[in-house]
């Protein structure tokens, strides 16, 4: 499954940086499971002549590419053509070249969040009062899939109170969307907080009030570590969080999912969280 498996079937995954990526390892495994023969290697780009460096790879001849941090929405403006989930959302994660020379994109990263939330932690969403913390292009990606599950209210906190407010405007046309700076969220209880912020690149935590943490209050970072650590993490359960957990899970889900939209085959996922986690 190296680089050399089948070169007719090359895929990797785009970002800068890009050098600690899971996801040539994640992919290489579902291959494995799926009897599939490819290629999958982490390529970093320079931050300037996206557009030139995706073209040059279509050129080279391969198939599929990941997106991350920080080009999901430059390739959201490259791609020919976009699933309802990569136009609701306003960013790629997952580029398809098709036989026509045109580029397609999706965006993987809501349902990765979603699934992993609710088949692999077993969390509601559904009525459920949730606080988001962030206003990036992360949190971004996965507004329009927690809104599909009918939260009872969704609020995005963040520094600068104009990005969430911007954010909830881009979604009106599919939730109403509440915004708060990190202070303004006073004393108010949510069921479920989830960091979408890059503060744990420090191990560092959003400025957010712990009053927000009720008893039964169930804490989540889309940052990851391979042992389940994260500040943010860490930072729940010191304050008593029902349940708190990483982002690892939500890399395999959305990594699976474009594995889907490529090959049109389920992996199973649990066999790869397990032994990334080992």
């Amino acid at each position: 499954m190296n680089e050399n498996a089948d070169n007719n079937n090359r895929y990797a995954v785009v970002g800068n940086p890009i050098s600690h990526s899971l996801s040539p390892r994640i992919h290489q495994t579902f291959a494995k499971q799926a009897g599939v023969s490819l290629s999958y290697k982490a390529i970093e780009l320079p931050e300037d002549n996206f557009e030139i460096s995706i073209q040059d790879l279509q050129q080279q001849g391969y198939r599929g590419l990941n997106v991350t941090v920080p080009f999901k929405q430059q390739a959201w403006h490259l791609c020919d053509r976009r699933s309802p989930r990569a136009e609701d959302s306003g960013a790629v994660n997952t580029i398809m070249f098709l036989q026509d020379g045109n580029i397609a994109g999706d965006n993987t990263d809501g349902v990765g969040l979603t699934r992993d939330l609710v088949k692999n932690n077993h969390a509601l969403i559904k009525r459920r009062r949730v606080l988001v913390l962030g206003a990036g292009g992360a949190v971004r990606g996965v507004i329009p899939s927690l809104l599909a599950l009918s939260p009872d209210n969704l609020t995005i906190a963040n520094r600068t109170l104009e990005k969430a407010v911007q954010l909830a405007k881009d979604f009106i046309a599919i939730g109403d969307i509440n915004t708060s700076t990190y202070e303004d969220l006073g004393r108010e209880k949510f069921d479920l907080i989830i960091n979408g912020t890059s503060a744990g690149l420090n191990h560092e935590i959003p400025p957010v009030p712990k009053e927000v943490l009720g008893i039964n209050s169930i804490c989540y970072d889309m940052m990851y570590s391979t042992d389940g650590s994260t500040a943010f993490v860490e930072w729940a359960q010191n304050l008593g969080a029902s349940r708190a957990f990483d982002g690892l899970g939500m890399l395999v889900e959305q990594a699976a999912e474009s594995f889907f939209v490529w090959h049109s085959i389920r992996v199973d996922t649990a066999e790869v969280i397990a032994e990334l986690r080992s």
